[in-house]
């Protein structure tokens, strides 16, 4: 059991979770398995190709995949939403944000045709998927259903 003072992570690195001391807010905290930098809890993570597919088979929170684009009306009105969500939900799940004219092959890869799209994967499977910008607490509601 985690206590209250900590809060689950993934590492982007190999994929081990690991418990955050919530006292080391502002402070780097290593992963226990491959030492590299861990994120803070809340995060939105912007990761490239090679870590977000390690990520994606490993991780052992539900991750939320948020496929957009900066030249997307819609994308850039859920960023906000998708930041609180990350805040309020962190040791639940972990929220990736990914730039589809960046890497059109993760995108591609996915089925994805338009954005945003939202996917919910777990351990590499996909446990929900939704497009389009929606309300806050819609938004919340469809996360929490698939997680």
């Amino acid at each position: 059991m985690v206590s209250p003072e900590k809060v689950r992570v993934t590492c982007f690195h190999c994929g081990a979770t690991n418990n955050f001391p919530m006292s080391a807010l502002g402070k780097t905290v290593v992963c226990g398995r491959c030492k590299n930098a861990l994120p803070e809890p809340g995060t939105v993570l912007e990761l490239t190709p090679e870590y977000a597919y390690t990520f994606f088979q490993n991780s052992s929170l539900p991750i939320l995949v948020d496929f957009y684009s900066p030249t997307c009306g819609a994308c850039m009105m859920m960023h906000p939403i998708i930041e609180r969500l990350a805040k309020r939900r962190a040791g639940d799940i972990m929220v990736i944000k990914m730039n589809m004219d960046r890497h059109p092959q993760v995108a591609s890869g996915f089925g994805i045709q338009a954005v945003p799209t939202f996917l919910i994967l777990h351990k590499g499977t996909e446990r929900g998927r939704t497009s389009g910008a929606m309300s806050e607490a819609d938004f919340s509601l469809w996360v929490a259903s698939r997680t």
